[in-house]
């Protein structure tokens, strides 16, 4: 099993890369990860991505109470926990704002059309969630009922969140999205989409089965 210390320099690493790729700017965006104990650990509120170091973490209960760490919790966590609550699969989550993922959630479109194999065995389709006020109880009430049958959802007006079996799971899942969202805008630009055939679809279906059964696994054998 990982340390808290372990954790906390993936943290720090991860969140460098968000705010080095372009997927946060400013203070922008939130990570955590679930601990052994069931307790989350999370970065602060107000403080850049890329410049976090490990002291700077927050540990909070499952309700969101600060347990330890000198700095505030981030207005976000909210929606951390109800991904934990309902994904007890779910070990690392990611919010960030990346540009063209979250063009098309300011646009009210989802991700959702069946142009790429790998997005469809990675990650299925990404949702659209309604617009609220980031860090209100309705922000979660509004993620609620998209959270258990996917991986990453946009949030209209906001940005997005990607969550998996651990930290690198959930980062790995914001680039996919973020690089679907790239493809799917030059589709945009072309005038022209070529869906897969639902015969094509559930072949890849069934090996998204395969697929998170092996990173289920992996995971298992790294703890």
């Amino acid at each position: 099993m990982k340390t808290e210390q372990q954790h906390r320099e993936e943290i720090v690493r991860y969140g460098r890369l968000l705010h080095q790729t372009g997927l946060v700017a400013a203070t922008d965006g939130n990570l955590s990860v679930r601990l052994d104990d069931g307790n989350i650990l999370c970065t602060p509120t107000a403080m850049s991505k890329g410049l976090l170091e490990t002291q700077d973490l927050v540990i909070v209960d499952p309700h969101g109470r600060k347990l330890n760490g000198s700095r505030g919790v981030s207005s976000e966590i909210a929606m951390h926990i109800l991904i934990y609550q309902k994904r007890r699969d779910v070990g690392g989550i990611v919010h960030a704002h990346p540009p063209t993922a979250t063009g098309f959630a300011a646009a009210g479109m989802a991700l959702d059309r069946a142009l790429c194999a790998e997005l469809i065995v990675t990650l299925g389709s990404v949702p659209l969630a309604s617009y609220e006020t980031p860090g209100t109880p309705e922000l979660a009430e509004a993620l609620a009922p998209l959270v258990g049958d996917h991986d990453a959802i946009l949030m209209a007006n906001h940005g997005v969140v990607t969550y998996g079996v651990d930290l690198s799971n959930a980062y790995m899942n914001m680039e996919t999205v973020e690089h679907f969202a790239k493809i799917a805008l030059v589709t945009h630009l072309l005038g022209k989409q070529q869906t897969l055939s639902e015969q094509h679809v559930d072949k890849l279906r069934e090996m998204r089965t395969k697929y998170l059964a092996h990173n289920h696994a992996m995971a298992q054998g790294k703890d």
